[in-house]
């Protein structure tokens, strides 16, 4: 392994193991961040809160997730990275059991955010595989990491739900803190080093992200097409166990992990964009994905009262999310290499505080005005992102 990642820093291209490897890393460490969706209708029922006060639960495993981007990723461009993705292992673990102990909300919220905040691994190991890729495959390369990314999504939904409904969401979190250990263990044998690219001290990193928001226009691009398609995917997936568990549905949480699987050609898809993207350019795939959000979200709000009619929006939602996600970061990370973890983090804190308002916003339209209201929350961000790209001059 070690030899194959040294070829594959001196230009030839990374090698496929490795790329293997870092979606594994990508998949496994994301899923702490929707375990929780398929969830909380029973956590609204044993914890006594109605569906916007639960929905804070999930408001904040997003928003800690963005504070630890900002936090911790830059450390990617100056530290070495196989020692930063252990740390952050071993500290989720410990914060994924502080979960399952929950004994109130006040604790599942603060627990919850500790989730957020130390499962960022994912955006260690992008910044890397897009370093030691070719520039002819990098799209192809991130769209193989976003996959297995967008895989630990899925397999959380499903999982969470399924464990849930046989052994209590305690469990949930119990597994997911098993998991957590066991990639560590296997980093700490599999991983090689990888020198920083960087000497910066902590406070110059987090200054110059600032500094290269103002100077990639580019940046400022992505990061706002990227939080509104994160925007859009979020009030689904917050208020969709509500929806089943409602009138006519009446489903429990295993139904509603399980509908995370419609979304499975997203994984497919991820690499098929990336190769468009190295193609065609990542303007035009990015428009091609909002549209695709937001046809979903117009499918959603006329069939989302029949299962069939919810599969085919959420087939829809899962594939444009994602090809909007290897668009961005396929152009984002063409812009400066030597700062590619701190680029990383200044788009990936847009993406996620666009999937903070997009729950925030489910919770509050699924309160107010049930599912009619969450269609028009979740096809407004989608819209946003649509006109701010049709209003972009072209330059890819």
């Amino acid at each position: 392994m070690t030899s194959e990642t040294g070829e594959a820093a001196g230009g030839g291209g990374i090698a496929p193991g490795l790329v293997a490897l870092l979606a594994l890393v990508a998949g496994v460490s994301v899923a702490n961040l929707y375990y929780v969706q398929p969830l909380l209708p029973t956590l609204a029922a044993r914890f006594g809160a109605d569906p916007s006060g639960i929905g804070r639960v999930a408001v904040l495993t997003q928003a800690g997730y963005a504070a630890g981007l900002l936090l911790f990723i830059p450390l990617g461009d100056a530290v070495e990275r196989k020692r930063l993705i252990l740390w952050l292992c071993a500290a989720t673990t410990a914060a994924l059991l502080g979960v399952a102990a929950a004994p109130s909300l006040a604790w599942l919220g603060a627990a919850s955010l500790l989730v957020g905040l130390f499962t960022v691994v994912p955006h260690v190991a992008l910044p890397l595989a897009a370093h030691l890729a070719a520039p002819a495959e990098r799209g192809r390369v991130i769209g193989a990491v976003l996959g297995g990314l967008l895989a630990g999504i899925l397999s959380a939904r499903a999982l969470g739900g399924l464990v849930a409904q046989a052994l209590g969401w305690r469990a949930v979190y119990l597994v997911a803190a098993a998991a957590m250990a066991a990639l560590g263990v296997a980093l700490q044998v599999l991983l090689p080093r990888q020198p920083p690219e960087a000497s910066l001290p902590y406070r110059a990193l987090l200054r110059s992200l600032g500094t290269l928001l103002r100077r990639h226009r580019e940046l400022r691009r992505a990061s706002l097409l990227g939080a509104a398609g994160m925007g859009a995917f979020s009030v689904l997936w917050t208020a969709l166990a509500f929806h089943l568990a409602a009138p006519p549905f009446g489903l429990g949480s295993g139904v509603a992990g399980l509908f995370g699987l419609a979304g499975a050609a997203g994984v497919v898809a991820a690499p098929l964009v990336g190769r468009v993207a190295d193609r065609r350019g990542a303007r035009f795939t990015s428009g091609l994905a909002l549209t695709t959000l937001l046809l979903a979200w117009a499918v959603l709000a006329l069939l989302g009262w029949r299962l069939w009619g919810l599969l085919a929006g959420v087939l829809l939602l899962d594939v444009g999310v994602q090809a909007n996600q290897v668009s961005n970061l396929a152009r984002v990370h063409a812009l400066e290499p030597a700062a590619r973890s701190r680029l990383n983090t200044v788009y990936m804190v847009a993406y996620f505080v666009g999937g903070a308002a997009g729950t925030w916003s489910a919770a509050r339209a699924w309160a107010a005005w049930g599912w009619p209201g969450v269609c028009a929350a979740g096809a407004a961000f989608a819209a946003a992102g649509l006109v701010a790209w049709a209003t972009d001059a072209p330059s890819s």
